[in-house]
């Protein structure tokens, strides 16, 4: 570990910043010695250090000149303050401003070596967080809800409007269309980005369970209760709670949490002490909450409290031009985390997908995508390969008719096929119109005019 960490020495003692940089080096460290503390904090901001050591008293600037600098730009790089004017008011005052530790000069070699040390596994377990923290990030964050469909656009356009607010943020759509990647693509899209994301299913556990669940238990409170338990509420400070299948929630649990969502505040199951909680609260339901107000089945002032935003995600139905992409997705998806290599959907496979009807939405997709990745055997998946749902003429012809009204008029039933074949050549295409004029057998211009008539995005 030591040979991979960057210490900056800061001490306009030369004999001293001789003496440590022969310690520290001989020890492994990649070690940078600066006698004058301006020239080092303008070193700090051009290169990449993971442990400050800085004397106090220097001329021009003091080590807590040092440390303020380093704590309000690089929170992550612990600071060792060293001064031959040590006294434990001096100790005290120096941590309580954020200094990693306090070392009195002279200083045995062992005490300084093990001071470096300990920062130096806190500076990689900071560096290991903020990898971590990246890569939930962009596995996570806005750019992974796939799709060019008008219908996912106004999603991003949402979640990039609402992520950078505090507000409370109601995700709705049918079961299966992603909405905790929303929620979480909302959090990273938050200044609470750093904080953790904390997830509960509302309906996987009875009313009991999940009261202790999300507010947590003091010890002794219940039969079973050996230690005292921290709830969501708690581990999600700082960051984003997502509360899942909120409509599942008992009527007492509404009344709790609809407490805590204007107080911000509550006890543990057994409790008497209220705590105060930093949380933003996005909560999701397939269920129509309006309707389960208006029979009594969820409480009014709680759905208000909730749907301060509201995000609708559409099922895939309704963004079929989003098929391709979202199945190359999970192609690429499927052969990264299992280090094989990518395949194709044929033209032919790709129509049948997008002329399904999805009742599983986007996770039935993805099921299916990688069904037929581990079970082709050639590089291009045909339809031959897909399941038989998706290869049932009459499940096809069942799909279409479905998207026709119930009371058919003749005009603008023929106005809605040809509208859905003119996507569907466009898809076929990958949006080259040209090519899609030739798969419908008319002309560009023609095309070109029925895309204005239908309002269609033709790329």
């Amino acid at each position: 570990m030591t040979k991979d960490t960057h210490v900056l020495l800061l001490d306009d003692e030369k004999n001293y910043l001789l003496v440590l940089e022969a310690l520290l080096t001989d020890a492994g460290y990649k070690v940078t010695a600066i006698s004058d503390p301006e020239t080092g904090l303008a070193f700090l901001d051009e290169s990449d250090v993971d442990v400050v050591v800085t004397d106090m008293k220097m001329p021009k600037l003091t080590g807590q000149n040092v440390l303020d600098h380093v704590k309000k730009r690089y929170p992550h790089v612990p600071v060792l303050i060293m001064t031959a004017f040590g006294s434990i008011e001096g100790a005290v005052e120096v941590m309580k401003t954020g200094a990693f530790d306090y070392i009195t000069k002279p200083f045995s070699n062992d005490e300084l070596l093990l001071s470096v040390q300990n920062a130096a596994e806190l500076a990689l377990a900071h560096r290991r967080y903020r990898l971590l923290a990246e890569a939930m990030e962009q596995r996570f964050g806005p750019r992974q809800i796939v799709g060019n469909s008008r219908a996912i656009r106004d999603v991003l356009t949402m979640v990039q409007r609402a992520g950078p607010s505090k507000s409370t943020v109601l995700i709705t759509g049918e079961s299966g269309t992603g909405k905790e990647l929303a929620a979480r693509a909302i959090h990273y899209s938050s200044p609470r980005k750093d904080g953790p994301f904390i997830s509960v299913n509302c309906m996987a556990l009875n009313p009991g369970v999940l009261e202790s669940e999300l507010f947590g238990h003091e010890k002794g409170s219940f039969t079973g209760a050996t230690a005292m338990k921290r709830g969501r509420f708690e581990m999600a400070h700082g960051g984003t709670l997502f509360l899942d299948e909120i409509g599942e929630l008992s009527h007492d649990m509404q009344v709790k949490l609809l407490r805590v969502l204007q107080e911000r505040t509550f006890e543990r199951v057994g409790g008497s002490d209220p705590l105060e909680v930093d949380i933003r609260v996005v909560a999701a339901t397939n269920k129509n909450l309006q309707e389960e107000v208006t029979k009594g089945t969820f409480r009014e002032d709680l759905f208000y409290r909730l749907n301060v935003v509201q995000l609708e995600l559409p099922p895939l139905r309704e963004r079929r031009e989003d098929i391709p992409l979202l199945a190359a997705h999970f192609v690429q998806k499927f052969a990264d985390d299992n280090d094989t290599q990518p395949k194709t959907f044929s033209p032919e496979a790709l129509d049948y997908m997008t002329g399904y009807e999805w009742p599983g939405n986007i996770r039935q997709l993805e099921n299916i995508v990688e069904r037929c990745m581990v079970l082709t055997p050639r590089d291009t998946i045909g339809v031959e390969d897909l399941p038989h749902e998706i290869r049932d003429e009459e499940t096809q012809l069942k799909s279409a008719v479905d998207l026709l009204p119930v009371k058919l008029d003749l005009a603008d039933t023929l106005d809605k096929l040809e509208s859905a074949l003119i996507r569907r050549a466009l898809v076929r295409s990958e949006f080259v119109q040209v090519k899609a004029a030739e798969l419908l057998g008319i002309s560009k211009s023609l095309l070109q005019y029925k895309l204005k008539k239908y309002g269609i995005t033709g790329h």
